[in-house]
């Protein structure tokens, strides 16, 4: 059985220390019970201090980004040495907002995922359509080019080592959701995607989670869907009540 993986992508929000710390301090008590779920923080990295506050806790820490270099000349990048360094054991890659605004493409992604796995960084990588892709019929030709780029030479051993984040990005943010039907049809091509470029029992076992507008109402329904190994929660995650209620409901 596949381990949900529930995380919080605090974007650029809560990223003062104090701030972090008192988010942190309100969660850890609501879910230090919560069992056969990976819960994961990923904070601004001025706020990557919070791994001291978590040690010994169920929560782990990961950062929102990273170079595919460990050094250099690279002002306003950040390390993935420097993130191993401090006690990061998750960083997540290709966010919509990465390639959106940023214009990250899948090729510099692939590096960066790449350099992730060599650092024993467990990456969170994410794929998804925009509205006029789905619109126009385009979903699945859109996953499966980025599959395909953000995933060229990884091997069999490492794909189980990664987090696939399915990002409806006209859901990120806009209050809008893919229903579960949609969501899970989406996610099992992806699983398909991974039998057909590895095989079945791979396929089974890497972990897809949703991304695009979680929330406590409505969490449990995706989160039941055979294909939906969790989710990477934006603003829900801000709020100590909320991001332990969407974590509790993914227990099974």
């Amino acid at each position: 059985m596949r381990i949900p993986i529930i995380g919080g992508n605090w974007k650029m929000h809560r990223g003062i220390p104090k701030d972090a710390k008192e988010m942190l301090e309100a969660l850890i008590p609501l879910v230090k019970d919560v069992r056969n779920v990976d819960i994961v923080i990923v904070p601004p990295f001025t706020a990557l201090s919070i791994i001291d506050i978590v040690e010994g806790t169920n929560i782990k820490i990961g950062a929102q980004n990273m170079y595919f270099e460990e050094k250099g000349a690279f002002t306003g990048e950040i390390s993935p040495l420097f993130l191993k360094e401090i006690g990061c054991e998750y960083v997540v890659l290709g966010h919509s907002e990465r390639r959106d605004i940023f214009k990250e493409n899948d090729e510099l992604i692939n590096k960066k995922l790449k350099k992730a796995l060599s650092m024993e960084l467990k990456p969170i990588v994410c794929i998804g359509e925009h509205l006029e892709d789905r619109e126009q019929g385009k979903t699945k030709e859109i996953i499966k080019g980025q599959f395909e780029g953000t995933f060229n030479g990884i091997s069999k051993e490492e794909i189980t080592k990664i987090v696939i984040a399915y990002e409806p990005i006209w859901a990120i943010g806009t209050g809008k959701t893919a229903t579960p039907e949609q969501a899970d049809e989406v996610h099992q091509y992806i699983r398909e995607l991974l039998g057909n470029n590895y095989d079945k029992q791979t396929a089974e076992s890497v972990r897809i989670q949703y991304g695009g507008s979680v929330k406590p109402n409505n969490a449990s329904e995706l989160f039941q869907k055979e294909n939906i190994d969790g989710g990477l929660v934006g603003g829900a995650s801000l709020d100590a009540n909320s991001f332990a209620d969407i974590i509790k409901a993914a227990q099974k």
